[in-house]
């Protein structure tokens, strides 16, 4: 979801009784009285396992929870906070993706799909090789949480199933 469509949302949401929620994809709800605690722009410039130097950019949100239990957030607060910061000028011209930030354990990274009614989902985002033809990875592989199953390569033949621009 872009920063436009999530705009377009909760606009579209803003007389609508009742509080955001955001639900993780192993179902657990984020308790209602969290805080939104930072809205950012995050560029990230990196060489791939192949060689290849490439860029992305985001805008992230920080999901944060607290003790204050009656504290909620509405469509339109959220909205208020959104329009704020894309008054200034770092951040106007961009309608780049939504990414969410969440402790539970660990920081966990999110991209953000909406819900039923006031519910948004965050879908964990996995890891991939970007660069599978040259480290000899298969791409019909399906994207999984779960290790891959490694197939030994027979002594001898490590660099030619291995090209010169791979990990």
């Amino acid at each position: 979801m872009t920063i436009q469509e999530l705009k377009d949302t909760l606009t579209r949401q803003q007389h609508t009784k009742g509080d955001l929620l955001f639900k993780l994809d192993n179902g657990l709800i984020i308790p209602p009285y969290f805080h939104i605690t930072e809205m950012g722009i995050k560029t990230k410039h990196f060489v791939d396992c192949g060689g290849t130097l490439r860029s992305e950019q985001k805008i992230t949100f920080q999901i944060w929870t607290a003790d204050d239990f009656n504290h909620r957030l509405t469509p339109s607060k959220f909205l208020e906070i959104i329009n704020k910061a894309l008054s200034l000028p770092y951040f106007q011209n961009c309608n780049l993706d939504v990414e969410m930030e969440y402790q539970d354990h660990t920081i966990g990274l999110y991209s953000l799909e909406k819900g039923e009614g006031l519910t948004y989902l965050l879908k964990s985002k996995k890891t991939n090789c970007l660069a599978p033809d040259k480290c000899g990875i298969s791409t019909n592989q399906p994207t999984t949480s779960q290790p891959p199953t490694v197939t030994p390569i027979p002594s001898g033949q490590a660099k030619k199933q291995c090209g010169p621009s791979c990990c």
